[in-house]
């Protein structure tokens, strides 16, 4: 296992919270989307040039302070070998910029996205709001990205390992074009996919983000099967999942169960973020001085935390023990990642919570579940997966 760095040197999570501490400590002050491509044009810039002595040497510092390796945090799960549990979940490296690198921060998979056929701006700015006391983001962002064929590029620009051969798994996230049609959906999905497959370890269909008009019908079961089928009669189509909202009725979130069952979905992706507010319906925002209740967009982070466990308990309730479930939403430490594997989630992803507290969220988090298999006896994480174990402190 790697060891973190020594206490008297500056650590990556120390240099993040003297720099950016004090801003996400605060609704106001630099523009959260501002803030996340600064670092993402840093990142970008690294990927692409990881080979170079000088980014090399910080890559593998960062690698060594971050990462954490040990065969009981080893699966394999729809033909994919993941390293440790712990993903990036989409919405941060939206045009994968620095695909090749998130391994060095500690991740055993990253999935990039939401990707669509055709590039777009997204809605009006601004559309990411930080809720530092709350632990939360508000986001409208609308899918910008700069479109499948960009990516391919970005990609193959980066020279990437191919799949199956790399250090962290590459999930690709993909969403409906906003000038195209719903009746239309699945070939624009279908364009998408059929062009970035051969660089994607698996695929997710994102049918569940609030932020582009009319996507989240595509969770209907009539619906959201005609779209599987369809995007798996592509030639060489790659495992494939589908991500969910939490804000389904539980009857729906049984029914995706069973077209996950049904369809040999790969997995399903429990949660995106949330048009309920949570109790925080009179918060108001800083930058707009309304509540709220009256906001456009997504909720994500630590309010989301109780929902997206009770959905990722139903999937697994509902599509037994042999679907892989991935769980998203309020990730924010060793605790509540480890409730969300024991209830049945195989993998989980984090983004507002790795914001919020650094990159020392991720070693934390696998340091906290190698503690857990040794208090409670088990030799794998995936022993650990649905089998309902408390946390022991």
């Amino acid at each position: 296992m790697a060891q973190p760095a020594s206490a008297g040197s500056l650590t990556s999570g120390a240099f993040y919270q003297r720099w950016l501490g004090p801003i996400l400590r605060s609704d106001e002050g630099m523009d959260a989307e501002q803030l996340a491509r600064t670092a993402l044009s840093a990142l970008g810039q690294a990927s692409l040039r990881r080979t170079w002595p000088g980014v090399s040497s910080i890559l593998n510092g960062l690698s060594g302070e971050l990462q954490r390796r040990d065969m009981r945090l080893e699966q394999v799960l729809f033909g994919c070998r993941f390293a440790n549990p712990v993903g990036l979940a989409a919405g941060f490296d939206k045009n994968g910029v620095a695909a090749a690198i998130w391994d060095c921060f500690g991740f055993g998979f990253a999935e990039i996205g939401t990707v669509t056929w055709h590039g777009q701006p997204g809605n009006p700015r601004p559309r990411l709001f930080r809720l530092a006391a709350e632990q939360a983001a508000l986001n409208r962002m609308g899918f910008n990205n700069d479109g499948a064929q960009v990516l391919q590029k970005t990609l193959q620009r980066q020279r990437l390992h191919p799949p199956g051969k790399r250090p962290a798994v590459l999930g690709i996230n993909f969403g409906k074009s906003k000038i195209t049609a719903l009746e239309q959906a699945a070939d624009d999905y279908a364009s998408s996919l059929e062009l970035l497959a051969p660089l994607s370890d698996y695929a997710v269909i994102n049918v569940s983000s609030p932020n582009t008009p009319g996507l989240r019908d595509l969770q209907d079961s009539v619906q959201l099967r005609w779209l599987v089928e369809r995007l798996r009669r592509l030639s060489a189509c790659p495992p494939l999942l589908v991500k969910i909202a939490p804000d389904l009725e539980d009857e729906a979130i049984d029914g995706i169960a069973r077209l996950a069952f049904e369809e040999g979905l790969a997995g399903v992706i429990a949660v995106n973020t949330s048009l309920d507010r949570f109790g925080l319906g009179d918060r108001r925002l800083v930058q707009t001085g309304r509540p709220l209740r009256e906001e456009a967009g997504g909720l994500s982070g630590r309010p989301l935390k109780p929902r997206a466990l009770e959905v990722i308990r139903r999937l697994r309730a509902g599509a037994g023990p042999a679907l892989p479930l991935i769980g998203v939403g309020g990730i924010d430490s060793a605790q509540s990642a480890w409730e969300r594997i024991t209830a049945g989630a195989s993998l989980i992803q984090i983004y507002t919570g790795w914001i919020f507290q650094g990159p020392e969220l991720v070693p934390s988090i696998l340091e906290g579940l190698l503690r857990q298999l040794e208090r409670h006896g088990l030799r794998s994480i995936s022993e650990a997966v649905g089998s309902s174990l408390p946390w022991m402190d």
